[in-house]
């Protein structure tokens, strides 16, 4: 690089990414040798390394969502400058095993002690490896390098006024300057700024305004969205009913601290396997509701990331680079969709005949072979393929073990339920066979489907970055419907939690509101209300209940006569693809191939809707509502003065991207140039300068919130599993290069 000069960068934000950029400014500094000076100032108003989400601190009740063998953000590329220490998350809690470090508490310890492999770590336990690699960084500082640490938030990003003897509109970007103030006052000129922002808050819309601004006059509890572990979950009453809205990843967060959070603990029954809870008796009786009425399928037991017994053979890396290759800028419906569709459905029936030769009509190996022509692309065929492999199933596989792929993310689509006892049973049975079918891991074709979509969201994260396809399939697609079906299918909590919930729930601690649900505030009851159509207000004794009180076993499987958990058969939906049209709408509906039954145990769906205004009968009532969801990662709403001002002043735009009618919509991210992310200003001109890394590039890059993957020990190594490595990579390496 030849560096001669001095060189000051400011890193606004701490957690992993900014660590990520802290770390490969010095690993490119060291590998170059350079002469001169290199000044990184790191800001953020939490330590450094954890940053907000990962304070080792918080509840060890809050788990990762991957795996011990996950997460690193200490890059393992061969092309990219050598670290200068660290190593993946798997590596630190084999060495703190091995030698503990004596600045670890007890809790640390504890926990470190006994973390295996493929166990999930407390969110607390990371961020003590975040700060670690961090320390263990800084003692290892290359010559001329200084680092400053301000714990602070920036308030406003500008350029700097040019100082004596320089020219007022320097056209050199090496001459570019900025001024960073922080809300202590500080301020700092530097050369180049990254940010790295994270999660920041955001306002509230306008369904959530009007429940707070009811709260506040009515007296009530509400919790609007935000880290869980930013909440006081001791303001949430014992004893009384409190809506949570959400039942995704931040639902198991608020479960955990309102039960095991509040002394009760989980143990397995005799004789069974299964789970059964013990209450404290301060726990508030949670009712827990979403769009779908259930939570997100849990995640199957297996020994990596990926299953291993899943090898994708339409969407993969090669295909995704022939269609680059071939000048196509690919629409995600019809191009990309299709591919992952075929890898789900051989994924599902190539372990429904290796696991349960039973569940085919025919000899499982001929109608493997049939199947195999039948998802093979053709590339002059007229003939619609979800036909053709439709028939061929119908053929060979009973009718009960047919799949209905986007059925397994909404399993209570297209039934109703007479009470919330009938629903509660019905949910109870989708958890525990969801659990059980997590148990069994590669040997249960649920899974393996869903393991192909995993596998698949990898190759996609690349396929559709930087304007990989088009902004129509981007808007109503990827993020219009796929987004939701594949997180609530593939990126579910441990199979832990669903067990966990199936217990709360028959302790009569859980009650569910049902699909679709609606709420409101009555002002005269001052009480916040939620109600399912699809659920009927037959007599139901148990919600008028203190929670522990009504979920007797006897009571639980009366209940659970009759309440299956199959899901209805959509019609098949041309070129494989959704109807365009809400979430919920879109997930109902089956891909016509091998669609007939959802793949989850229990007794075929009942026909039938709950009568207009009978939902109203079966509304519940709390004075307390939780919002368990993440604020929205939008940029035009985050809740961030250095954002508000760097948007005001026309530094930055939010991305827009043309609807399929030609309608400009503004999207979640940043509008950027790649490599590496840079924003684009108001006018259209890049910021030289500035440069953007981890969620705010979401208009950019798919998935912008998991961490980076540490190298598997086999399996498919994806490009986008280090992906937020190499940007920061990039940046740095352009930083030191201006």
């Amino acid at each position: 690089m030849g560096i001669s000069r001095s060189i000051r960068t400011a890193v606004i934000g701490a957690g992993p990414r900014g660590t990520s950029v802290l770390e490969r400014l010095l690993a490119n500094w060291a590998s170059t040798g350079p002469a001169g000076t290199l000044h990184v100032d790191v800001i953020d108003p939490y330590p450094a390394g954890p940053g907000h989400v990962w304070q080792p601190g918080q509840s060890r009740l809050y788990l990762m969502n991957t795996q011990s063998f996950y997460p690193t953000v200490i890059p393992e590329d061969r092309e990219l400058a050598e670290p200068l220490s660290g190593g993946t998350f798997d590596q630190w809690r084999e060495l703190q095993q091995r030698h503990p470090d004596p600045s670890l508490t007890e809790a640390e310890r504890d926990e470190v002690s006994g973390l295996g492999q493929a166990d999930f770590p407390s969110r607390a336990l990371y961020g003590r490896y975040l700060r670690s690699t961090l320390e263990e960084l800084l003692t290892r500082l290359p010559a001329g390098v200084t680092v400053d640490f301000h714990a602070a938030s920036a308030t406003s990003v500008r350029h700097a006024a040019a100082g004596p003897g320089e020219p007022e509109a320097a056209p050199e970007r090496s001459s570019v300057r900025f001024d960073v103030v922080l809300d202590d006052g500080t301020v700092l000129t530097v050369d180049s700024v990254v940010l790295a922002l994270g999660h920041l808050a955001a306002q509230l819309n306008a369904e959530q305004r009007e429940l707070l601004s009811a709260a506040e006059e009515l007296g009530l509890l509400y919790v609007a969205p935000a880290a869980p572990a930013d909440v006081d979950w001791s303001v949430v009453p014992a004893g009384q009913p409190v809506l949570v809205r959400g039942m995704g990843l931040n639902f198991f967060d608020v479960m955990g601290q309102l039960t095991e959070g509040r002394g009760g603990r989980f143990q397995v029954a005799e004789g069974t396997s299964e789970l059964t809870y013990l209450a404290s008796g301060r726990e508030p009786l949670i009712i827990a509701a979403s769009r779908r009425g259930t939570p997100y399928r849990a995640k199957a037991t297996l020994a990596g990331y990926y299953p291993g017994a899943v090898q994708l053979r339409y969407c993969t890396e090669a295909a995704i680079a022939k269609l680059a290759d071939s000048g196509i800028r690919p629409s995600f419906d019809y191009d990309l969709w299709p591919l992952l569709h075929r890898d789900a459905i051989w994924a599902y029936y190539s372990t429904l005949a290796r696991s349960q030769p039973d569940a085919i009509l025919t000899d499982p190996a001929e109608f493997l072979r049939t199947l195999d022509e039948a998802l093979r692309p053709h590339a002059h065929s007229t003939g619609r393929w979800e036909h053709t492999t439709e028939s061929v199933i119908a053929v060979h596989v009973r009718e009960v073990h047919r799949l209905d792929l986007l059925g397994l993310a909404a399993p209570l689509a297209g039934r109703s339920f007479g009470s919330r006892a009938e629903l509660d049973a019905a949910v109870v049975d989708y958890l525990l066979d969801d659990a059980r079918r997590s148990a069994l891991g590669e040997d249960d074709a649920v899974k393996m489907a869903i393991g192909a979509l995993h596998h698949g969201r990898a190759v996609l994260k690349t396929a559709v970055a930087d304007s990989g396809i088009t902004d129509e399939s981007w808007v109503a697609g990827l993020r219009g419907w796929f987004e939701s079906f594949v997180e609530g299918l593939a990126s579910g909590p441990p199979a832990l939690r669903a067990a966990q919930l199936a217990a709360l729930a028959r302790a009569g601690i859980v009650r569910f509101v049902g699909p679709d649900p609606k709420f409101g505030v009555d002002r005269r009851a001052r009480m916040f209300t939620a109600a399912s159509p699809w659920v009927g207000g037959g007599t139901d004794e148990r919600l008028d209940a203190g929670p522990g009180d009504a979920g007797t076993d006897e009571t639980t499987a009366d209940a659970r006569l009759g309440a299956g958990t199959g899901a209805v058969t959509g019609a098949g939906l041309g070129a494989g693809r959704p109807a365009v049209g809400s979430v919920t709408g879109a997930l109902a509906g089956g891909f016509g191939a091998g669609s007939a039954v959802a793949g989850s145990a229990g007794a075929a769906s009942r026909p039938g809707t709950v009568r207009a205004g009978s939902a109203l009968a079966a509304a519940v009532t709390a004075t307390a509502m939780i919002e368990a969801l993440a604020p929205a990662n939008r940029v035009a709403v985050n809740a961030s003065a250095l954002l508000e001002q760097l948007l005001a002043e026309g530094l930055v735009r939010p991305r827009l991207m043309m609807t399929a009618e030609g309608i400009p919509v503004q999207t979640s991210g940043l509008d950027v140039l790649p490599h590496p992310y840079r924003p684009l200003g108001a006018n259209g001109s890049v910021t030289e300068g500035l440069y953007v890394i981890g969620l705010q590039l979401s208009a950019a890059q798919w998935g912008t919130a998991i961490a980076a993957e540490a190298k598997p020990s086999s399996g498919p190594v994806y490009r986008s599993g280090q992906r937020t490595l190499r940007d920061a990579d990039e940046i740095a390496r352009d930083i030191l290069d201006r």
